[in-house]
């Protein structure tokens, strides 16, 4: 008779696809062990369906604007720190698309949002990522340079998207229909795809920064004005990737 510590081996070296057909073999064993290690792949089984079923809730949008060739979803990152640039991601996924585990990128990990980041990079149709420097957003304002970091994103797609689901706005200079989707990030596979992106690649930038600026805790702050970041610029005053439109109150 097999050892149970076998049957957990083969068990979790399995892959979901192979697990029912393996489980189906140890059924019949009684012993209490194996009995526990079934019921622990049968909640495998059981959270992978379930996150398949909130995938299909998050292609509503999708699926209603189906008759498009290319849907784009599009999201930024970085709309309200004190330093650091605004960024945008802009994604198409395949209309079969399986890509599980896409949310708000928000309510993710960090090491989940990295994992997403390059399965997304390598699944999607195509991807671009676009940026508005500290210097734009001082002079034409946070919106404003998140339009031009949108559009920048969007240009960068082959093909071009002819509908555009973008988290809640509606992107200036842009030809092709658009679909405005309040917390569109937790509602749509694409946006959430997006959303990934922009933030993966603001927070991987600002780490870099952190190592230039060390005195200002960027890593850790992303940019964002926290107590500690406000003392540093009281201390240190401003970097060159500070928005001095946003701390003119702290200088």
């Amino acid at each position: 008779m097999q050892k149970i510590s076998e049957i957990k081996e083969a068990l979790a070296a399995c892959t979901i696809e192979q697990l029912p057909e393996l489980m189906s073999i140890y059924e019949s064993d009684e012993r209490n062990g194996v009995q526990v290690l079934l019921q622990k792949a049968q909640r495998r089984i059981q959270t992978l369906e379930a996150e398949k079923e909130r995938i299909e809730s998050l292609k509503v949008f999708e699926k209603q604007y189906d008759m498009y060739s290319y849907i784009c979803g599009i999201d930024e990152a970085g709309r309200g720190p004190f330093a650091g640039p605004v960024c945008a991601g802009a994604v198409i996924l395949p209309k079969d698309s399986q890509l599980l585990y896409l949310n708000d990128s928000k309510k993710l990990s960090e090491k989940k949002r990295e994992e997403l980041f390059d399965q997304i990079k390598d699944y999607a149709v195509s991807y671009g990522i676009g940026f508005a420097s500290p210097e734009r957003i001082d002079e034409i304002n946070i919106l404003q340079a998140t339009y031009e970091a949108m559009r920048d994103a969007v240009s960068q797609l082959s093909p071009q998207p002819d509908l555009l689901l973008n988290d809640a706005v509606t992107i200036p200079k842009l030809p092709m229909k658009q679909v405005p989707i309040v917390h569109g990030d937790a509602r749509s596979v694409s946006i959430a795809a997006a959303s990934i992106l922009a933030k993966v690649t603001r927070d991987r930038l600002m780490r870099q920064y952190d190592e230039v600026y060390p005195e200002y805790g960027f890593a850790g702050n992303k940019g964002y004005g926290t107590a500690d970041h406000i003392a540093a610029i009281r201390k240190y005053g401003p970097t060159p990737i500070h928005r001095r439109s946003f701390i003119h109150d702290y200088i």
